[in-house]
C-alpha cells in the first residue's frame, strides 16, 4: 500500500513551461526551434556582475545566512530605489528579499491568507499565481482583465466580500505584456482601502516600462503601508534569472508574518545573489538603460512584423518581454494550436489557457530571448501553420 500525496496539490496541473517542453519536436529538424515559451533575457549578465560574484564566492562570510529578511545593505538600496522611481518613500524596514519574485508571492500570500479564503485575479493571470492560491486551498475569483484596458474595479466590486483577503495584479502584465494605467492602478487601492483588503502588484518588469514616469503614485500616499505590497525581481533587469532573487515592499506589521513564513521555507534568499543584486543597483545603471532600450526595440520589432497582410494571427498586445496573440483557429483548444506550432513548426510559446479562464482564442509569445531581427521569421512560422491548416482537411484546425 503507498502513501498517498496532498490532494491540493495533486490536483493542480504541470508547471506549464516543463510541459510545453515536451510539444518540441524530437530529433532531425533542418532549422532552428524558436523558444519562446519562457520569460528569459537572451543575453548574460554583465560581465562586471559575473566577476563581483567570483569575488563574492571568495569571501567566508559569503557562505553564511544573510538576515531572514535580508542583507541590511540591499534592503538599503532597494527601499532607496524604490524611493526614487516611484517618486514616494519607502523604507529599509519595509524591505524584504526573497528567492526571487515567485517565492516573494508565495511567503506574501501565506502571510494573507489561508484555506477557506479568497483572493481576486484578473484573467489572464500569471500561472504560478494561481497554481499556489490551489495549493494553499485559497479560491480565485477571476475578473476580466484585457490588455491596455486593465482590469476594471468595478467587477471586483461583485466578487469582493468578507474573506476576500487581497486583489492581486501584475503590470507590466505576464501573459500580456499591457501596463495598466495609473488611474486603474488607484481605483484599485482605494477600493482596497476602504474594504480592509491588500493590493498585492506583481511589477518584476517594471524596468521595462516605455517611459520612466512611475506606474503608480501608491508610494506616494501617506499610510500606503496598511494596503499596497509591491513583489519585484532582480532577475529580469540584470539578467540573473537563475541566481534567484526577488523582493516584497510592504508594511512592518506584514513584515514579522513574511519572516516566519520565509524562515520556515529558504531561511533567507541566497547570500551569493543578494550581493549580486545590490552590485547591479550600485554599479549597472548605465547597463540596465542599455539592456531597457533592447527590449523597448524587441517590442516595437513585434508590433512591425505583426502587420504582415497574410498574418491572420491578430497582436492583442505587446509589452515588456511579451505579446499576446489571438490566434485564427475557431473552435480550436490553444493547448492544440500550441502544440502544432512547437511540433510542425518549430516555434514554442504557450496557450492562452494556461493563464485562467476565457483565454482559449490566445497565445503568449515570450520575445525576450531573440533579437529583434528574429520577429519576421515568428510572423513567418505563423503564417506557415496557417497554409498548413488549410491544405490539410484532416488537421481539424478551421480558419476564423
Amino acid at each position: 500500500m503507498t502513501y498517498a500525496v496532498n490532494a491540493a496539490v495533486a490536483q493542480v496541473e504541470a508547471p506549464p513551461i516543463a510541459e510545453a517542453m515536451t510539444w518540441v519536436r524530437k530529433g532531425e529538424r533542418n532549422r532552428a526551434l524558436l523558444n519562446l515559451c519562457q520569460a528569459v533575457p537572451g543575453y548574460p549578465a554583465a560581465l562586471a556582475l559575473r566577476e563581483e560574484v567570483a569575488r563574492a564566492a571568495l569571501r567566508p562570510e559569503t557562505g553564511l545566512y544573510t538576515d531572514i529578511l535580508g542583507l541590511p545593505s540591499l534592503r538599503e538600496a532597494l527601499a532607496a530605489h524604490m524611493a526614487w522611481d516611484y517618486k514616494g518613500a519607502v523604507a529599509p524596514a519595509n524591505v524584504a528579499i526573497t528567492a526571487g519574485c515567485n517565492q516573494a508571492f508565495c511567503t506574501t500570500l501565506m502571510a494573507l491568507a489561508g484555506a477557506g479564503d479568497n483572493i481576486i485575479l484578473p484573467a489572464p493571470c500569471y500561472f504560478n499565481h494561481q497554481m499556489w492560491a490551489d495549493m494553499l486551498g485559497i479560491e480565485t475569483r477571476h475578473i476580466p482583465a484585457f490588455c491596455a484596458e486593465g482590469p476594471w474595479p468595478d467587477a471586483a466590486k461583485v466578487v469582493i466580500d468578507a474573506r476576500t483577503r487581497a486583489i492581486v495584479l501584475c503590470s507590466p502584465n505576464n501573459p500580456t505584456g499591457s501596463i495598466y494605467p495609473p488611474e486603474v492602478i488607484a481605483a484599485f487601492y482605494e477600493l482596497a482601502a476602504s474594504r480592509g483588503v491588500a493590493l498585492v502588484i506583481d511589477e518584476t518588469y517594471k524596468d521595462f516600462r516605455p517611459t520612466p514616469a512611475p506606474l503608480h503614485d501608491l508610494f506616494a500616499r501617506s499610510g500606503w503601508q496598511e494596503t499596497f505590497i509591491q513583489l519585484y525581481s532582480f532577475s529580469k533587469i540584470f539578467a540573473m534569472t537563475g541566481y534567484r532573487a526577488g523582493s516584497i515592499v510592504a508594511g512592518e506589521r506584514l513584515m514579522r508574518e513574511i519572516e516566519k513564513a520565509q524562515d520556515t521555507v529558504a531561511i533567507c534568499a541566497p547570500h551569493i545573489s543578494q550581493a549580486a543584486a545590490l552590485f547591479g543597483l550600485q554599479h549597472l545603471q548605465a547597463w540596465k538603460d542599455e539592456k531597457k532600450a533592447i527590449m523597448l526595440d524587441r517590442v516595437q520589432a513585434v508590433r512591425m512584423a505583426f502587420k504582415h497582410p497574410d498574418l491572420r494571427y491578430e497582436l492583442i498586445s505587446a509589452g515588456a518581454y511579451f505579446a499576446y496573440v489571438r490566434h485564427p483557429f475557431a473552435g480550436s483548444s490553444a493547448r492544440d494550436v500550441a502544440r502544432r506550432l512547437a511540433g510542425e513548426h518549430d516555434l514554442l510559446c504557450l496557450p492562452g489557457s494556461m493563464f485562467g479562464p476565457g483565454q482559449e482564442n490566445y497565445l503568449r509569445i515570450a520575445f525576450a530571448n531573440v533579437e529583434a531581427g528574429v520577429m519576421p521569421q515568428v510572423v513567418e512560422r505563423l503564417i506557415e501553420s496557417q497554409i498548413s491548416a488549410m491544405s490539410s482537411s484532416s488537421s481539424g484546425f478551421s480558419m476564423v
